[in-house]
Order: structure tokens, then C-alpha cells, then sequence
């Protein structure tokens, strides 16, 4: 029971949390140890919240996911985990993340949640409604990154990583919901009511636009951001975003994934190891350049 109540929590995809991370390394400050304890703190509640809510989208999702090909693998919808021990688990999860929130820090607290009810109206309502689902998910990184300006005392910290960051969850929210429309084929909306709202074309056009957004503002970015060094050594940093950005496309278009963006980014060695070389470049601008 304790190994299905696990995997209900999703573990996986407690890598989206690092998201709070951003504001600590853009403001320079993961070397300092009163910014970092409380970030990584954060980072432990906000896995918590996270679990909380996939224990209750779970069990909202319960019926659909038992005709779904991969869904109906999930322990609640295989009959591994019983929903009354989903329940209890949720309700714990829950109070204790907005008890230790209030602890670290009210803000702090306020975001987490904001976090929570937004997931929640999306688990039983708002995830069937077009567009509007894909935003709640996009909203859910920005909250992140919130959190963490939130946790220190942020100082040089860009707007332009807000901007960015939509448009990256944005980016992958719509490649996701096309997997699962390629995934399903003509079943798709038994599956998922929302996915009665997109067509692959339309979906393709949404890809488009944002994906072609994120590496414009990301790219405004290192020239206008006030925090960056004066030498623009940061623009050297776009050709990753770039080419992590049209990898992810080629696996949507070409290879139909993209409907787990967590699980294939730790996947696909392109995607992580481009991943990693600009986390490493922007940080070696960050804090060696001049």
C-alpha cells in the first residue's frame, strides 16, 4: 500500500519544483546559505502540495483513467490504492503543507495555497475547458517561481524569467495535450472532454507561437535584464534554448512524445545534457562573468 500511496505522489514529477530554484540562482545568491535553507524548504513543501493534489486529481479522474492505454496503470485506477486511503493521505498532505508554509514564511504560505485551489478547481472543473486548462497548468510554474522571490530577499531578480517561464510551461502544456491526441486518436475525448475543444492543426499553431515567444523574450533577456553582466556574455546561452526548444518539437512531431515532459526530459540524453550545458553556461555568466 505504502508503494502505490508513492507512486500516486508522483515522485517524478517533483522535478518541476525545482522551478522555485530560478530566483535564487538569477538573483546570485545560491552560494548564501540564509537564502538557500529556505528555498530548499520550500522546495520539500512544495513536493507535498504537489503529491496532494495528484492524490485527488487521481481519485477525480479515477473512471476515465480505467479507459485510458497508460492511465489505467495509475494505482488508484488499478485497484491498488484504495480511494479512502487517497483521501486521508490528500487531507493530511494538505494540512501539514499549510501548516510548515505559514511557519516559513506568509507569502510563502499565501502562494502554496493559491497553488492548491487553483489544482483543485482544475482537477473538477477547469480542466475541461480549452485554453484555459493549459494556462492553469502554466500558472502553476509561475507560482513556483514566486515562491522562491518570495523565501529571500530577491535583488536583481528579472521579470523577463516570469515571461519566460509562461511561455515554457505554455510550450510544453500544448505539446503535452497533443501526445495525448495523437496517443488516443479518435478516442481522445472519451478519454479527456477537453481534448474535444483542439485539433492537432490548432494545436500546431499554438506550438508554434509560443515556442517562437519563448526564444524571443528569452532572448531579450540577455540583452535587457539590469541583473545580467554588462558584457552580454548571456546571449551565448540562446543557441541551448534554441536547440532544446526545437528537440522538443522533433520529439513531439516526429517521435508522437511529449505527453510526460517530465519523464522525457530525463530521458532523452539530447534534450537533458542540452539542459545541463546551459544551466552550467548561465551559471558560469552569472557568477564568474563580468
Amino acid at each position: 500500500m505504502l508503494t502505490a500511496l508513492l507512486r500516486s505522489m508522483r515522485p517524478r514529477q517533483w522535478v518541476k519544483n525545482t522551478f522555485i530554484f530560478a530566483p535564487l540562482v538569477f538573483d546570485q545568491k545560491l552560494t548564501q546559505l540564509d537564502a538557500l535553507l529556505p528555498t530548499v524548504a520550500g522546495f520539500v513543501l512544495l513536493c507535498t502540495a504537489s503529491s496532494a493534489v495528484y492524490l485527488v486529481n487521481d481519485l477525480a479522474d479515477v473512471e476515465a483513467d480505467r479507459k485510458h492505454p497508460q492511465k489505467r496503470y495509475r494505482p488508484i485506477a488499478a485497484g491498488m490504492l484504495s480511494p479512502s486511503v487517497a483521501k486521508i493521505s490528500a487531507a493530511v498532505l494538505f494540512v501539514l503543507t499549510l501548516g510548515f508554509s505559514l511557519l516559513l514564511s506568509r507569502s510563502f504560505a499565501l502562494i502554496v495555497a493559491t497553488y492548491i485551489v487553483t489544482n483543485l478547481l482544475y482537477s473538477f472543473r477547469l480542466k475541461h475547458v480549452p485554453i484555459l486548462d493549459v494556462l492553469i497548468l502554466a500558472s502553476g510554474y509561475v507560482l513556483r517561481v514566486a515562491a522562491g522571490v518570495v523565501l529571500i530577499s530577491v535583488e536583481r531578480f528579472s521579470p523577463w524569467l516570469y515571461i519566460c517561464t509562461t511561455l515554457l510551461a505554455l510550450f510544453i502544456g500544448f505539446g503535452k495535450r497533443r501526445a495525448e491526441m495523437v496517443l488516443l486518436a479518435d478516442g481522445a475525448n472519451q478519454h479527456r472532454r477537453v481534448l474535444d475543444g483542439y485539433t492537432l492543426p490548432f494545436l500546431d499553431q499554438l506550438i508554434v507561437i509560443v515556442s517562437a515567444c519563448a526564444i524571443m523574450a528569452y532572448s531579450l533577456y540577455t540583452f535587457s535584464a539590469e541583473n545580467l553582466p554588462e558584457s552580454h556574455y548571456m546571449m551565448l546561452t540562446i543557441p541551448f534554448v534554441m536547440y532544446g526548444i526545437f528537440r522538443y518539437l522533433q520529439l513531439i512531431h516526429v517521435q508522437s512524445a511529449g505527453g510526460a515532459p517530465d519523464e522525457l526530459v530525463m530521458s532523452d540524453w539530447p534534450l537533458l545534457v542540452t539542459i545541463l550545458l546551459w544551466g552550467l553556461s548561465a551559471a558560469a555568466v552569472l557568477y564568474l562573468g563580468t
